[in-house]
């Protein structure tokens, strides 16, 4: 499951950003962007985050996922349209190989939401 491996470098991504700040914040939620064409279940990309963020700093971090549909574009035709994963790849009007892709394989941190740290006044 490589999904196993792609939590492991976003939570190494994360973690390198919060080791950074000033105080590290408590993670609230990570929100990713996940393409429909990226290669990736996001069921199975939430269930690797779940089991890897136990006894971290993240163990209370939500993982918020957007999909992204695959959007693919016709030059012939100069129009935009939706491919079937797995099944149609081709222009419905006519039936053009798939060329350009406009989105869909998208795999990325869209942002960190936190908390500041607390800081008892001295």
């Amino acid at each position: 499951m490589h999904e196993t491996d792609m939590t492991k470098a976003l939570i190494t991504t994360v973690r390198d950003w919060w080791t950074e700040q000033p105080r590290p914040p408590h993670i609230t939620h990570i929100h990713l962007a996940v393409g429909e064409f990226a290669g990736v279940e996001p069921q199975s990309l939430e269930f690797a985050f779940a089991s890897q963020k136990q006894n971290t700093f993240l163990a209370a971090a939500e993982l918020v996922i957007e999909e992204i549909p695959l959007v693919a574009y016709c030059r012939p035709c100069n129009q935009e349209y939706r491919p079937r994963v797995g099944l149609e790849y081709s222009c419905p009007s006519c039936r053009g190989p798939m060329a350009e892709i406009r989105s869909g394989r998208e795999l990325k941190i869209q942002h960190i939401q936190y908390q500041e740290a607390y800081a008892p006044n001295l």
